[in-house]
């Protein structure tokens, strides 16, 4: 399994690499819950929301900003 790493961006962002260095998608507190916002590219570049190697978890929540339990929900083997 890949580990993910946060990045924050600022208060209300985290940005989530994979361990190749790539952004598959970002953190957003919305209210009081963190939700994962998948990111992806077609092949010109474009970014396509919701897209990316984890669209299938995109809009997952967390309580709490925990990198452990975010690589738990989000990881997968590719």
């Amino acid at each position: 399994m890949n580990k993910l790493t946060l990045h924050p961006v600022n208060d209300q962002v985290v940005r989530v690499l994979s361990s190749q260095g790539e952004c598959v998608g970002n953190l957003k507190l919305i209210g009081n819950v963190w939700n994962f916002k998948a990111i992806g590219h077609d092949a010109d570049g474009q970014l396509i929301p919701g897209g990316g190697p984890l669209t299938d978890r995109h809009n997952t929540r967390f309580a709490v900003l925990d990198e452990a339990v975010v690589n738990a929900a989000l990881s997968h083997e590719t």
